[in-house]
This record gives C-alpha cells, sequence and structure tokens, in this order.
C-alpha cells in the first residue's frame, strides 16, 4: 500500500524522516514522556553498557539473572505497590505467557472481547474454556458471571481455576477499563483478576502507576497486573506484579521467562530510571492529560462531524492516544453503483492518502496496524495519534490543525 517511513539517525519527537527535507513531529510513537530525550537514561544506559556488555546471554534461570534485574522488579512493585514483580524480555510475550501459566485445559476465562492481538495469543495457548464479555460492559461480564454459576450449581460441576481478563487502557478503543466495578465483580464471584496495563502503565493517575492509581484502588486487589516496558518506559520487555506466590510461580511456569534471554542490563536500567523520572515528575503526566484534551477538541470541531468518529471520544480521557476511524455514515454515501460497503483495503488507502498529506505537511502519524486474519474480531482501520509533551503546546497545536485539514482535503475529494 505504501513504503515504509524510514526514520534516518536517532529517534525523536522531531526525527529526520526518508524522502522529506525538514524533520517531522512525531505522532507515531508511545514516547508521551518524551523519556528518549532524557540525558538522565542515556547516560544511565551508556555507563551499564560499558561495565555490564551488551546481553546477559542466558534465560533468567539460567545464568541470565544479574543485580539490575532484580533492581528493576523491585522498582517495579514499589511503584506499583504490589509484593513483588516479575519482568519479561518481551512486551508482546508477556500477557501471552502470563495467562497459559496459570490457566489450563478445563479452567475457565471470561474475557473482553477488545482485547488486545497479544492477549488473544495468551488465550488461545491455554486451551481453557473462553467466555467473552462485551467491551468494557460490566452488566454483560455480571450477566455471564451468573450464568457460570448457576451451571455449576445445576450440574454440579467440579471446582476450577477461574480469571477475569481485560486491558486497563484498551489498545483497540483507547477507552479505559471501570475497575472498580471488575474488582467488585471478581470479589462477589470468587475469580482472579488480570489486568493487562501495557498501555495505561505510566501514564495513568496522579503518579503515573496505571488503573489503580487513576482509581484509588490498592493494587494488591487487582491478582495479577502486566504491562510492557516498551511504551511509556521507552524501553524493552515486560513484567507482572502481584503476591510473591504469583511472582515465584512464574519462574518455572512462565514460558517465556524460562525460555528467553534476559533483557541487556542497559535497558534494564533504562526502565528504572524512567520510573524514577515519572515519580519525581507528576506534572509531566497532567502537562500530557491538558495536551491531549486539546488535541481532541481540535478533532471535535464541526467540520469533522460527518467525516471521522474518535475513540474513545470522551474529551476529558486521560489516555495519551486515540484511533481517527471513517464514519459508517461516510462510507455508504460514496459507494459505487455496484458495491453494497467500501472495502477494507479501500478504506485503509483513505486514510493511507491522509497519513501522506498529514507528513507532506510537517506531522508523522501512522495507520494502526492489525493481523487481519488472525484476529478474533479485527477493529476497523484507523489512524493512532499518539501524543507528546516532547512538542511545545504551540506545535502540538498546529500538529492537530494539520491533521484536521488532512482529513478535510483528503475526505473531500474521496472517490469524485
Amino acid at each position: 500500500m505504501s513504503k515504509t517511513p524510514v526514520i534516518i539517525g536517532a529517534q525523536s519527537v522531531k526525527p529526520k524522516v526518508e524522502g522529506y527535507s525538514k524533520p517531522l513531529m512525531n505522532l507515531a510513537t508511545t514516547n508521551y514522556l518524551n523519556l528518549i530525550a532524557a540525558d538522565r537514561i542515556r547516560e544511565k544506559a551508556i555507563a551499564t553498557l560499558r561495565g555490564y556488555g551488551v546481553g546477559s546471554c542466558g534465560p533468567p534461570g539460567f545464568y541470565g539473572t544479574i543485580d539490575v534485574h532484580m533492581d528493576l522488579e523491585r522498582d517495579i512493585a514499589d511503584f506499583l505497590g504490589t509484593e513483588q514483580a516479575i519482568i519479561y524480555a518481551q512486551g508482546f510475550s508477556t500477557i501471552s505467557s502470563v495467562i497459559p501459566a496459570f490457566s489450563k485445559r478445563g479452567d475457565i476465562l471470561v474475557c473482553d472481547d477488545g482485547v488486545c492481538f497479544a492477549i488473544q495469543k495468551g488465550i488461545q495457548i491455554s486451551r481453557s474454556i473462553i467466555r467473552w464479555f462485551k467491551h468494557n460492559d460490566m452488566q454483560d461480564l455480571e450477566r455471564i458471571l451468573e450464568e457460570i454459576r448457576l451451571d455449576d450449581m445445576s450440574h454440579k460441576k467440579r471446582l476450577t481455576r477461574r480469571f477475569i481478563i481485560s486491558e486497563g487502557l484498551s489498545e483497540n478503543m483507547g477507552d479505559i477499563a471501570p475497575l472498580d466495578k471488575l474488582v467488585a465483580l471478581k470479589k462477589r464471584f470468587k475469580y482472579r483478576l488480570v489486568l493487562d496495563e501495557s498501555q495505561s502503565f505510566g501514564v495513568l493517575g496522579s503518579h503515573g502507576a496505571g488503573l489503580t492509581d487513576y482509581f484509588g484502588i490498592a493494587a494488591t486487589e487487582v491478582d495479577m497486573i502486566v504491562g510492557s516496558m516498551a511504551n511509556a518506559l521507552c524501553s524493552s520487555g515486560g513484567f507482572c506484579a502481584g503476591s510473591e506466590e504469583i511472582v515465584d510461580h512464574q519462574r518455572l511456569s512462565g514460558l517465556a521467562y524460562c525460555f528467553s534471554a534476559s533483557i541487556p542490563a542497559m535497558l534494564a536500567v533504562a526502565s528504572s530510571e524512567a520510573i524514577q523520572i515519572i515519580k519525581n515528575n507528576p506534572q509531566d503526566l497532567q502537562e500530557l492529560v491538558e495536551r491531549v484534551k486539546t488535541f481532541r477538541q481540535v478533532l471535535h470541531h464541526k467540520s469533522l462531524e460527518g467525516l471521522i468518529e474518535l475513540f474513545s471520544a470522551e474529551v476529558e480521557n486521560p489516555a495519551p492516544f486515540f484511533h481517527v476511524r471513517v464514519k459508517p455514515d461516510f462510507l455508504q454515501s460514496h459507494l459505487y453503483d455496484d458495491e453494497t460497503n467500501v472495502s477494507r483495503e479501500d478504506e485503509e488507502y483513505l486514510l493511507q492518502d491522509v497519513v501522506d498529506e498529514c507528513a507532506y505537511h510537517g506531522v508523522l502519524v501512522t495507520r494502526a496496524k492489525y493481523v487481519v486474519d488472525q484476529e478474533r474480531e479485527c477493529p476497523r482501520p484507523s489512524i493512532k495519534i499518539s501524543v507528546t509533551i516532547g512538542l511545545t503546546r504551540k506545535e502540538n497545536e498546529k500538529a492537530a490543525g494539520i491533521v484536521k485539514n488532512a482529513i478535510i482535503k483528503i475526505f473531500g475529494k474521496w472517490r469524485k
């Protein structure tokens, strides 16, 4: 559909992109707090590289664990308020390893039907009994839990392990799960709660500790908090935080932990330093919320009402990213005579034209990418916009205006 943009040199809020004479304002990465530019992290990482070398050359349980890995696990646990934490080498494989480490054939998983691809893979690998509830719909979740309870009573089924699985901040929809209601239901029906905080860790809440921080709920109320260090922390790897028993079990049963080489020492130190920066600079989190609010307000302009939908659409939503999708009514009003629906490919071409137009005017955005053939229910095509405090307020407003104008221009001449 289009060639992959190639960044020349270091990643930044204004990278040099191949084919463009001037640097582009970068709204295509998860560099929300501009930690990529943090000299403190860079200096610590370089010093660690010189002292420890590049890699640990072994899985954690086979001479791959070093002191900075243990330090990072303590830092994550302290930051979240859990007993312990365990780190994994890759963000994607963390949740897809954690789920089958605890849930096996015959166990029950009650899952949000909007979860991201990594969670879907973990659910699939577990071979458990799966029940899906509507995305962030607590009434539907309660209905399913009650159905399972009544079915157990009527058929006198044996007791099995049971889990509720949800995302704190939805990767595909950009909305926030009602954690207070999730905790209440898991207690009432006696389930364990697995919460993926890959998108919310480091950005939500007054201290950046994610959904438990945002809702003012003790992290110990959630059985497993899983997250990625490759998003807000601008590092690599993933983690699972919880009780001592939860963490210890994974050191022998988490396949991605047991059979993947440990993350390089410099990346572990970078993650620890990023957590300290977030803890010491809570004003950056509030600034990020204001930037996102400003961007959303621009895209709520009346001129875009009949063209696009924002996910999530609430102006007050503190999520640092959102999806822009074409309004179904707009697509239906531009059908060819022999069409009943606009194809997914044509919809993606339309959005790619917007992406290219934004780049031409100095803003780097991207279409959200999906493994279409393997997704349980593939989300509709979208442009994913990630806001950063690395740009000034004026640049943020300018970027929002460029995106708005690009949508109006491209949509206005589509299929004319």
